[in-house]
């Protein structure tokens, strides 16, 4: 008899797991740090230790758990094989077989890009619950997204499905992204890049802004003026949700979800960020798509451990 799943969000500093009951209720949530000397080659260990050593707690034998899911921070195929995590320091390999010796009598491993799997987590039980299909972006740092079709995550042939931040939507940009390409979504969407956005119109402009009288402004110092109706300030992220509400038109036509989801720590902008997404969506989407509604993730730092343990009890 299964009862119970455990999901996993690695993350390049601390790993978080979650206990879950197979009717979907999470039991008890926990961390771990992510060693990543050596090439990471402790992580899977440290997690097979700590699941062990929390399930001998919880008087729960390992062959009550139905499967562990795990969110990896990099491109991983349908198969379980990871497409190097440099931040891991990892190579290619698979990860469902390296985790089944480690933990042999829990044979049922899931593992997906970080990204992915927590929009299935979001899906499930956070911003696009009760829908089949979801698209989150995720602006923190970096702007990450994920894809859920039909309650199932897409990872695509290469395991890079869902990188929506690497969408180019300034083809004049000059300055390249982290990726090596120049004008990508995540230069002006994410934390770092309405910084570096709001530097730029700054420099362009002498029109009075509070944010001038910020030095070292953060990205919700911009989004808190803007709330407030420094007129800077709502160009800046007028210009923001422009962008956002371009990318997610061209994800659209293509895949035409139920729902986008908003989350990363940009998200905690609330409206003032969605209301400007919102506009230039409906004005750039194809007219059937243009009613999509566009949410705020509701799971925060637990949507990996959620749509960990979804990957394992399946639609």
């Amino acid at each position: 008899m299964k009862t119970h799943v455990i999901g996993v969000d690695l993350g390049g500093t601390s790993i978080k797991l979650g206990l879950f009951a197979c009717g979907g209720g999470l039991l008890r949530k926990w961390e771990i740090p992510t060693d990543t000397a050596d090439q990471g080659s402790r992580i899977l260990p440290d997690i097979a230790a700590s699941i062990s050593a929390v399930l001998a707690e919880e008087g729960i034998p390992h062959g009550q758990v139905q499967g562990i899911g795990i969110g990896v921070p990099g491109p991983v195929d349908g198969n379980g094989t990871v497409n190097k995590c440099v931040n891991l320091g990892w190579g290619v390999f698979n990860l469902k077989e390296r985790m089944n010796e480690l933990l042999p009598d829990i044979p049922d491993v899931a593992a997906g890009n970080d990204a992915n799997v927590a929009a299935l987590g979001e899906l499930w039980q956070g911003g696009g619950m009760g829908c089949r299909s979801a698209v989150l972006f995720t602006l923190g740092t970096g702007v990450g997204g994920g894809v859920v079709l039909d309650g199932r995550i897409v990872a695509g042939a290469n395991g890079g499905a869902g990188e929506v931040g690497h969408i180019t939507v300034e083809p004049r940009e000059t300055v390249p992204c982290s990726c090596g390409k120049c004008g990508c979504l995540e230069q002006y969407a994410s934390a770092n890049g309405i910084v570096r956005l709001a530097g730029t119109m700054l420099a362009a402009c002498d029109t009075p802004s509070k944010l001038r009288e910020l030095p070292g402004f953060t990205a919700k110092d911009i989004c808190d003026q803007a709330r407030e109706g420094d007129p800077m300030a709502v160009r800046i992220v007028d210009r923001c949700g422009e962008y956002l509400g371009r990318a997610m038109s061209y994800v659209a036509c293509t895949i035409d979800p139920d729902v986008f989801v908003v989350g990363g720590g940009m998200s905690r902008a609330g409206s003032v960020l969605t209301d400007a997404i919102g506009m230039y969506y409906r004005r750039y989407a194809f007219h059937p798509s243009t009613e999509t509604p566009i949410g705020i993730a509701r799971l925060g730092n637990d949507a990996g451990i959620y749509g960990g343990a979804k990957m394992i009890l399946g639609t």
